[in-house]
């Protein structure tokens, strides 16, 4: 078996633009040479492989890559850094035992490096700090060591200065060792010389040591003692303490490099062999109970020994098929096992295991924990199903992934593509659990939702050109939800006669609004039998089955209690079906009578602006409906975060680089649903009848 302790599995992550995905390929370029001379391939990037990545310039999607450092074997995952696709980072987060956050030297903390980095922190992920592109104009090392502090709250262990800055960048200072790494013009990382430390950076050299000892010795207490008495703990000795301040979150060492002109690469490498936990070394999965979610107690104590237990963490369609990646936390998986989806509850078995090269992959004949791989032609598995030995069935901890917020409907432009639309959707919603589907009954329309413009538009751009169908593209809408203010108390009676049995129904209930986010609850409490138990479930179905589509504009319906109290029934006419009718009159009769209000999707907005147009952003957003919650003014300019209605917040992007001469950038997210204004809700109640017509 495998030394689990040579290996890694990490994660890159990161702003829009930081430099993740030419860290990941320096990082395979520099691992690939020692393995397999002359085969780097130079020009397009590895990870980067959908045509959509490479024209826009971003990661879209999460590829796994294998390769090999100093003996130890590094599975990393490249992940996208744009806040539509937040899901790709959270789930990658989950599978991974360390990572590495990578920030743009001039750019600094960026508002979509925080949320990654506060999704790192809820999955207590350990991290090394990479300070990219430091070759670039306005690149300040120490400026973002110190946002790190103060945006990120986080504590930063310096670990290398560097020599030079902007265009005269030209290597870097490793602070534990005090050798300096300079490297020549070709751009060729193995180009390097190890020199002395230039001697106008000695005094800062030896601060930034002390305070690296210092901050590492902490984590040992005898160690700690005797350098307080003026003994110097070895190198060793430091490695080993860094070590484990870095699993314990205690801090993050700190780099900086250019990952494009590959300078500081090998350190960044070395790091995370030295310092990031392998599998065994990272708190243990928790196994949870199947029906109600909650921890066991039991873990999933990585070890080959035990039995399997591993989790689907993404699906894949690509020109080999479909793929599932898979993460291993205990046990062996080989080729030709029968497995149980604990999920489905349903087996199946394994039949081609590869490894994952990015685009590129190596067969397998078993795999075991800790490791990730991808299994090609799985049927039934989905995101987050746990998969796991028949004999020992056990459930992992799932992801929870937020509810998509906007929609477009979308209809293929000819009889042809209908069907091919469908199989393509069915791929994608298996790919991407926040992309959800369905069809609108009345206009037979079909309804994309996702996260953002950019999520949908990269959607419709995928079903034209990766799968050839042809689509008309309807203008985005917003997912409201309607609710009630007030209680009512209200009677209804079904009643039907004609020939043979007649169908009765009566029921007496109290209908009142719920706690925010409850959804629908239904409680009974008559006595006495008028409404026998029986049928009570057919009564709470015909409500649930009503809050879909609400009355006043046929939204879903949100936060509302209802209580049957009373009621009557016939000994031969009663029956489920009649109280089910009953119910869906009644919601249709009380409905408007309980003060029902239009909801509105609130978005959490984040704007970066250069400090001479903040009071034109601002006056833009107030328009815009938002609240302006915070003001922060950084080095290069200002954040501001807001609360803005999704619906004002449609082409925003393209707004904010005119009123900031394409400087402005930002990020969003779902907040909370909140009461529409009285006008706003008339506009969108009148076109939804007129929709309807």
């Amino acid at each position: 078996m495998a030394d689990l302790s040579k290996y890694r599995n990490i994660g890159i992550f990161a702003h829009v633009d930081a430099g993740k995905t030419t860290t990941t390929e320096r990082i395979l370029k520099l691992t690939g040479q020692i393995h397999k001379t002359g085969e780097v391939h130079d020009g397009e990037s590895t990870t980067d492989f959908m045509e959509q990545e490479a024209e826009r310039g971003i990661t879209i999607q999460s590829a796994a890559v294998s390769c090999f450092w100093n003996d130890h074997r590094l599975n990393v995952i490249d992940t996208p850094g744009h806040v539509d696709f937040t899901v790709e980072v959270y789930r990658s987060l989950k599978v991974l035992d360390g990572g590495i956050g990578v920030f743009c030297g001039s750019g600094g903390v960026e508002p979509q490096s925080e949320t990654n980095w506060r999704y790192a922190n809820e999955s207590e992920v350990a991290r090394l700090i990479f300070v990219n592109k430091l070759d670039r104009m306005g690149a300040d090392f120490f400026n973002v060591v110190d946002q790190v502090k103060n945006v990120l709250g986080a504590n930063p262990l310096v670990m290398t200065l560097p020599i030079g800055r902007e265009d005269n960048f030209v290597g870097v200072v490793d602070v534990l060792n005090r050798q300096a790494y300079v490297w020549d013009d070709t751009g060729l990382p193995e180009n390097y010389e190890i020199q002395e430390v230039p001697a106008d950076m000695v005094d800062d050299l030896e601060a930034y040591r002390e305070e690296l000892v210092e901050t590492a010795v902490e984590q040992d207490e005898e160690l700690m003692m005797a350098y307080m008495e003026g003994e110097e703990p070895s190198i060793e000795q430091l490695k080993a303490c860094i070590r484990k301040g870095t699993r314990d979150l205690a801090f993050f060492p700190t780099f900086c490099g250019s990952a494009f002109k590959n300078k500081g690469m090998q350190l960044i490498l070395d790091a995370v062999v030295d310092y990031l936990p392998s599998p065994t070394e990272v708190d243990p999965q928790p196994l949870t109970d199947k029906e109600t979610g909650e921890p066991t107690g039991e873990v999933a104590t990585v070890s080959a020994d035990e039995p399997l237990r591993a989790l689907a963490f993404k699906i894949m369609d690509d020109r080999f098929g479909a793929l599932t990646f898979i993460r291993i936390y205990s046990g062996v998986m080989k080729k030709g096992d029968t497995i149980l989806n604990a999920a489905t509850g349903k087996t199946e078995r394994i039949g081609r295991m590869v490894e994952m090269q990015a685009d590129d992959r190596n067969e397998l004949t078993e795999a075991q924990a800790g490791d990730i791989i991808a299994v090609v032609g799985m049927k039934n598995v989905q995101t987050g199903h746990t998969l796991c030995d028949p004999k020992h069935e056990c459930t992992l901890e799932p992801m929870i992934f937020p509810e998509p917020v906007i929609s477009i409907a979308v209809a293929p432009k000819d009889k042809g593509s209908t069907e091919k639309m469908g199989i393509a959707i069915g791929k994608m919603v298996a790919e991407d659990p926040s992309f959800q589907v369905e069809t609108d009954e009345d206009s037979g329309e079909t309804i994309l939702k996702g996260m953002g413009e950019l999520h949908l538009d990269i959607k419709v751009d995928i079903l034209k050109r990766t799968y050839g169908v042809e689509l008309t593209v309807g203008a985005p809408q917003v997912a409201y939800r309607e609710t009630i203010t007030q209680a009512i108390e209200d009677s209804y009676t079904h009643k039907k006669q004609s020939g043979g049995s007649g169908q009765f129904g009566k029921i007496d209930y109290r209908i009142k609004p719920g706690e925010p986010n409850s959804g629908f609850t239904f409680s009974s409490t008559v006595v006495g039998g008028n409404v026998p138990k029986e049928f009570w479930p057919a009564v709470e179905k015909g409500f649930a089955s009503m809050m879909d589509n609400g009355v006043l504009a046929g939204f879903p319906t949100l936060d509302v209690e209802v209580e049957l109290f009373d009621g009557g029934f016939h000994a031969v006419d009663s029956s489920a079906i009649a109280f089910e009718i009953a119910a869906k009159g009644a919601f249709r009769q009380s409905m408007p009578k309980a003060g029902a209000q239009l909801l509105e999707p609130i978005m959490k907005v984040d704007v970066f602006t250069p400090e001479d147009h903040v009071g034109d952003v601002i006056g833009d957003l107030n328009r815009r409906r938002g609240m302006i919650k915070d003001q922060q003014a950084g080095a290069t300019g200002v954040r501001i975060k807001a609360d803005v209605p999704l619906s004002e917040m449609f082409g925003y992007i393209g707004h904010l680089r005119t009123i900031t001469s394409g400087r402005g950038q930002f990020s969003m997210e779902f907040a909370h649903y909140a009461p529409c204004p009285a006008n706003v809700a008339e506009e969108v109640i009148a076109k939804a009848k007129e929709e309807s017509k």
